[in-house]
Order: structure tokens, then sequence, then C-alpha cells
């Protein structure tokens, strides 16, 4: 009997993590191509980088600068058989792709019976940038979780990024794929080889007693800062990482929320009507415990510094939160 072979351990950023899952996932099935605006030229943020040069223009496929004309023909080539990845630049720019993926992609495997198959991905990089103003900052993942047949997903960390980039890519569904900008540099240890990352699993990433925090991508950074500042003050918080939004953990928030009694959701996007509502409303509706939720205010994100920062989570927001809480 040979010995197990155990998949080998190396560091990466959150991007080059997501260009290794794309890659590999490309050599493993013929099926997969990638088409989106600059992707041949490695993307805007180089996170295709080598791909044009190993896989060919025929699979690394630059596009006009038209997100509906990209949606629409990864709409069809998802249903004649391949496995398209879309890259929509930003997720500000995918409104424009809104009608292929809301009223097509989402909706033919219910409408047909289940005749054809959706397996697409769609990645929007999003989140509050450095002063890119309100037409290129905003966090719209509520939106998706919000229509019926499409999968969400937001990973926070390199090997998140690496496990559910590949999940995704063999999902029989549509997937709308949120990665952070901000988290493009973060570094992490990442098993190359090992299993997809299973869609709809949260992680606990930090152990707590006095109160829960849930959150996502970059989100989930943040709560970790603030569990890290309570600490000094001998207040214990467990930190949830959903990873998918939609379909999420459910049953993990709510073990911890019972164990804790108390949940904090936490996000970069709007809290009027953001994601955060559905996980309090159903631990409000399960169990009887201490809800509150901290997102951004309604209003456009500015372009000056100092005003963007009013806008962006922080963990002082949080921590605040967390005290009131107690």
């Amino acid at each position: 009997m040979g010995l197990l072979t155990r998949p080998a351990v190396t560091t990466l950023s959150y991007l080059a993590a997501s260009t290794a899952a794309l890659s590999e996932e490309m050599r493993r099935d013929e099926r997969v191509w990638v088409l989106g605006e600059d992707v041949g030229r490695g993307g805007l943020f180089r996170q295709y980088a080598g791909l044009a040069e190993e896989f060919g223009p025929e699979r690394i496929v630059d596009a006009p600068i038209s997100e509906s004309a990209i949606m629409g023909v990864t709409v069809g080539a998802a249903l004649t058989g391949t496995r398209p990845v879309a890259e929509l630049r930003l997720n500000d720019f995918a409104v424009c792709a809104a009608d292929e993926l809301v009223n097509q992609a989402a909706k033919n495997r219910y409408m047909f019976g289940g005749q054809g198959r959706m397996p697409l991905v769609v990645r929007q990089p999003y989140g509050i940038g450095r002063s890119q103003a309100a037409q290129h900052s905003q966090t719209l993942e509520s939106w998706y979780v919000h229509v019926p047949g499409l999968v969400v997903i937001a990973p926070s960390t390199p090997a998140d990024n690496y496990g559910l980039l590949r999940a995704a890519i063999r999902c029989d569904d549509p997937v709308v794929y949120f990665e952070h900008k901000m988290l493009w540099a973060v570094e992490g240890d990442v098993a190359l080889g090992e299993d997809p990352v299973p869609i709809g699993t949260a992680a606990c990433v930090r152990r707590g007693e006095d109160v829960t925090v849930v959150a996502w991508s970059k989100g989930v950074h943040v709560a970790m800062e603030a569990a890290a500042a309570l600490a000094e003050e001998e207040i214990s918080v467990e930190v949830i990482d959903l990873r998918s939004l939609w379909p999420w953990d459910k049953p993990a928030v709510l073990e911890s929320a019972q164990r804790t009694g108390r949940l904090l959701v936490v996000h970069e996007a709007v809290q009027v009507a953001g994601f955060g509502a559905e996980v309090v409303a159903t631990v409000a509706q399960e169990l009887s415990v201490a809800v509150r939720r901290v997102g951004a205010p309604r209003v456009p994100v500015p372009y000056s510094p100092p005003l963007e920062d009013e806008v962006r989570l922080g963990a002082p927001a949080v921590a605040a939160a967390v005290r009131t809480m107690l």
C-alpha cells in the first residue's frame, strides 16, 4: 500500500490563489474558458497573468467593452456545454449585465424543466478601495442573494479563494463570485491540490464565548481586528466567516449564536436591506438571543478620503456594537 500524498502547502496572495485555482481547473477540464475585458493582457488586477500564454486566445478570450454582451455570450456558452468564467472587472459594471444574469442565467433550469445546465461563474471584484468614488466602490452582494437560482460566494482568505473558485467552476448552477479588491495582496497558506471548499459551509475563524460576530469577505478581517481589541477588555468574541452567502450555513450560525447568546452581523455593504438583515432575521426567528447589525450608511461612497473613511466599515464600529450588546 503506497503512502498517501498530501497537498503541497505554499504561501500565496489572495490574487495568486485565484490564478492558481483557475489554471488548475482549465488544465483539468478543457471546457473551462474565460471571457472578459483585458483578460488576454492579464486582467485589471493581473489576476489572469500568464494564462493567455498557457491556454491561448481560444480559452482566454478578450471581449469588447460591453458587459451585456459578455454575459449574453457566457449564458449561451454554458447552455451549449462549456463552463465559462466571465470577468466583469468590477461589480459596479455588472449592473449592465443584470438582464442576462438575473432573467436568463438564474431562471433557465427552472423555466425549462432542467433540460439545460448553467455552469458559469461571474467574477465581480467589489468593495470600497481608495478614492474610487461612487461608481467603482459598491458592495452589492445582497442584490444577487435575492435572486432565486443564483449561488453567491464571497471568500476572505487566499485558501478560500483557491478552494471556492474551484468549487464554483465545477458547480452546475450560475455562481456570482465576489472578490474584494482590498484583499488581492493579502497572503496566507494555500494547500495546492486540496479538494475544493464545499459551497455553503461557514468557517469558525476565532472561538469565543460572549458574542458571535458573523462576517464575510473583507468584513472577516475587520471582525478579527475588533475581536483582538476586545480581547484586551476581556470580551471573548467568536468570529464566523460565512464564505458562501447563498446557500449560507444556518446551522453553524445558529449553534454559535445559541451558545454565546448574542449575534452581531457586520458587512461593508449599505446596512439597509443588506444580507445581514437576512441572517439577523433568521436567528431572531429561531433563537431568543440579542441580535444587531453593523453596515454602511445609505449614501453613495465619496471620493474624498476623509469622507470615504466615514463610510468604510472599521474595527472600532464593530467593537462599539459589541460593547453595547454586553
